[in-house]
């Protein structure tokens, strides 16, 4: 029976360790610093809100690995023997291992500001993350979030929620712009601002100041405007870490360098999930994906190869989700933050201002590339079936219906969306349907 340790416990870990059970009778540990159990990590914001408490954010009962005989390891590894195959922990004790899974993560950025270590200061990733931003908040009445994406809007909607006053400061001209096409940036950027954030577009941080207490009382920006507060949210993306590996034999650039299989170059060592980096990237895909379903697939894909079914990574459609305030969101294949040589679009929003969707297409072809949808649920399945179908832009119109996740009795808008289309593009028109909810749910 082989001994196989995986350091991490978030998604990317724990998928390993069930499907290497699934797969197997191999002894499995998994080895955690942060939590005793896996817990879901996109929820943090909700305890620090009153949603839901720790407890709740566990998908599995606490029993649950014991009954599937996976071994759970609460303490923080120090040092990886490779030669050895030999763990050291913190605490002195050590574990021989036949085959690792690395699933480290990622930490927050920091980039030598000034006063960036200062008490009340943190970035938000890890349980421990959020245990010090119950204690750095509390009582206070002004924040300064540094940097835009999904982790700054959550810290933004969790400091609303006690009635804590955000100043946001991102560098670029509109929100999270290095990832969103110019409509939704704007879309998104109004959106925060509708929360009374006060949003200042093309600001950086030159400094983070401290009081009398030793604790941040201000930053001053680019421009050396002085911002009082008494907490500073570092938000400015995450990093693969691997200061576990640094400095061991295993190769790493930004993160543990992996082959399609996820293997390093160290036999019988693998990484996974936020912490891995592909030498060779997949066409259209970044070398480090930290998004949490690919993560998910990593881990199950490390498990078959593991287990003797050798098992390249193949993700498929790229997909993500997330939620800005009260706006889902959800893109499909790839939409750019500008469109490329051969793309074209068609765009349609709502006269709301908080609801839109936009399909980027071939120019020639007419053939589907990318959806990203504001405000407006989508069915997983359908999208991906019509990108890997590679159908045309007028089918995805005629058809657009059938994509709808919204609820029962909520409002439609494939009516008003084919409408705008006929009328942008009237060389690619669709029949239009009778308007009206009935008439979509049985078209």
């Amino acid at each position: 029976m082989r001994k196989i340790a995986i350091i991490g416990n978030g998604i990317s870990g724990i998928s390993a360790a069930r499907h290497l059970r699934k797969l197997g009778n191999d002894e499995i540990t998994v080895i955690s610093g942060e939590t005793d159990h896996f817990f879901s990590r996109t929820a943090l914001m909700y305890i620090y809100m009153g949603h839901m408490e720790y407890q709740h954010t566990k998908p599995y009962e606490d029993w649950f690995w014991e009954q599937n005989n996976i071994k759970l390891v609460r303490n923080w590894v120090k040092e990886i023997q490779v030669s050895q195959k030999t763990l050291l922990f913190q605490d002195g004790r050590t574990m021989a291992y036949d085959i690792l899974v690395l699933a480290t993560g990622s930490r927050s950025n920091k980039f030598g500001w000034p006063g960036q270590d200062l008490p009340g200061v943190q970035g938000l990733y890890s349980y421990q993350d959020l245990e010090l931003m119950e204690q750095n908040t509390k009582d206070i009445t002004q924040a300064v979030i540094i940097g835009g994406g999904l982790i700054g809007v959550e810290m933004a909607e969790m400091l609303l929620s006690r009635d804590i006053g955000v100043t946001f400061l991102i560098r670029e001209k509109e929100f999270w712009d290095i990832v969103l096409p110019p409509e939704e940036a704007s879309l998104i950027g109004r959106h925060i601002e509708e929360h009374h954030i006060d949003l200042r577009k093309q600001t950086e941080l030159k400094e983070i100041l401290a009081g009398e207490d030793g604790r941040v009382r201000a930053v001053v920006t680019n421009e050396n405007q002085e911002i009082p507060c008494q907490f500073v949210g570092l938000t400015v993306g995450v990093s693969p870490n691997i200061n576990l590996v640094k400095e061991s034999s295993i190769e790493t650039n930004r993160g543990i360098l992996v082959n399609e299989y996820l293997e390093t170059n160290i036999p019988d060592i693998y990484a996974v999930g936020d912490c891995a980096e592909f030498r060779v990237p997949l066409a259209n895909r970044r070398p480090i994906e930290q998004v949490w379903y690919t993560g998910r697939m990593q881990g199950e894909t490390v498990a078959r190869t593991i287990s003797a079914h050798k098992t390249a990574y193949v993700p498929g459609i790229w997909f993500n989700s997330a939620k800005f305030f009260d706006i889902e969101y959800q893109t499909y294949g790839h939409v750019w933050n500008q469109l490329r040589d051969n793309e074209n679009q068609f765009y349609w929003e709502h006269s709301d201002g908080k609801k839109c969707i936009k399909f980027v297409f071939d120019d020639q072809s007419k053939t589907l590339l990318g959806v990203n949808s504001f405000g407006i649920r989508l069915r997983h399945q359908i999208l991906d079936q019509w990108l890997r179908e590679k159908r045309e832009l007028p089918y995805v119109m005629k058809h657009l219906a059938k994509a709808n996740f919204d609820p029962e009795l909520y409002s439609r808008y494939e009516h008003e969306i084919v409408t705008s289309f006929n009328h942008t593009f009237p060389d690619m028109a669709v029949p239009i349907k009778k308007k009206g909810i009935l008439a979509s749910l049985f078209s």
